[in-house]
């Protein structure tokens, strides 16, 4: 990264391993961790990255963090990561960036917890010369960062919007809509393409509730909605966790059977799930590859200065074993050989 001052190499390694101490003390807390993986080779010669999550709990980020270490070592890079407490941390996320940037990091993939409040912090560390990627999530603007390596999530809500549609075959819908929280881009583009791909409006929505992704909250989200419109035959929700809180909840109305559950995140458990016919369909990603490509993109730009911009589609594919004609899908087999977690 370049600096004002030239610094001795000592000083450096000083700088970083304080850095690295104060990202670690940043990381305690149940939800929070932080370790650096590199290559066998690892030194000041090393290009610095950074990988910051939303927490180090989900499965998606667990293993979007494998694929950062693997990259890192397949080329010759030191990789710190840190992660917030739970999902929407920003305060620890600012806390996490600014130690990396402190600790000399060359380019820093970022899962931004609050689209809109992570922004000062990572043009700050832009104006240092560091590389900030955002993976899975945009930033609000998208042009804050400097690239981004993401699932096409209002794509993936299109998929299962255009499959819940032909699984209904001309039903009347009484849609439940269990979404994430208030104001962030995933869960926003991932509800807009399912009523998008389902040719329906807000109006249309019978029921919706926050859940936070969280599989508890998920079943507590259905069960209002159950109390407040008993005829709901299609539940959307924004990952699997939620989904299997939602079936959770119908099975015990013992309504499991005549509701459509779709979803989006493609985790192991989420599409066995599908498999054994609790979720319906959902839409899988691939965060091994956003991880993967993000370093790649540090290291190249370590190398030449060439910067990585705009979007990068890391890919979705619609899972089912109940394929319905007109819209493109793949079966369980496919998924449970591409699945995360």
């Amino acid at each position: 990264m370049p600096r004002t001052t030239r610094l001795s190499s000592s000083l450096l390694r000083a700088a970083a391993v304080a850095g690295v101490a104060a990202l670690t003390l940043t990381a305690c807390g149940s939800g929070s961790g932080s370790s650096s993986a590199g290559s066998s080779g690892s030194g000041s010669g090393s290009v610095k990255v950074g990988l910051i999550t939303k927490t180090d709990t989900n499965p998606f980020f667990v293993k979007m963090k494998e694929g950062a270490e693997k990259a890192a070592k397949e080329n010759g890079a030191d990789l710190s990561t840190a992660a917030g407490k739970f999902d929407g941390d920003n305060a620890g996320q600012v806390t996490a960036l600014e130690n990396m940037v402190a600790a000399g990091v060359k380019g820093i993939l970022i899962t931004p917890s609050d689209s809109k409040a992570i922004v000062p912090a990572i043009e700050k560390a832009k104006a240092k010369g560091v590389l900030v990627i955002a993976l899975d999530t945009p930033t609000d603007p998208e042009s804050a960062v400097d690239a981004l390596f993401a699932t096409d999530n209002l794509k993936a809500g299109e998929l299962i919007g255009e499959y819940a549609k032909a699984a209904m075959k001309g039903k009347t819908a009484k849609i439940a809509a269990l979404d994430l929280a208030p104001g962030v881009s995933v869960g926003v583009q991932r509800h807009n393409g399912f009523l998008k791909g389902f040719g329906a409006t807000e109006k249309d929505v019978a029921c919706a509730q926050d859940t936070g992704g969280d599989q508890s909250k998920g079943q507590t989200a259905m069960e209002n909605c159950l109390q407040k419109e008993p005829g709901i035959n299609v539940v959307y929700t924004i990952n699997e966790p939620a989904a299997l809180g939602a079936y959770t909840a119908l099975k015990a109305k013992g309504r499991e059977k005549d509701v459509l559950i779709v979803s989006v995140d493609g985790g192991c458990t989420g599409t066995q799930a599908v498999k054994d016919g609790k979720i319906a369909a959902t839409s899988q990603q691939y965060p091994l590859k956003m991880a993967a490509e993000g370093v790649k993109a540090v290291v190249a730009y370590a190398k030449d200065g060439k910067k990585a911009s705009g979007y990068t589609d890391t890919g979705v594919t619609l899972i089912t074993d109940k394929a319905q004609d007109g819209v493109t899908s793949k079966d369980t087999a496919y998924g449970l050989e591409n699945c995360w977690g």
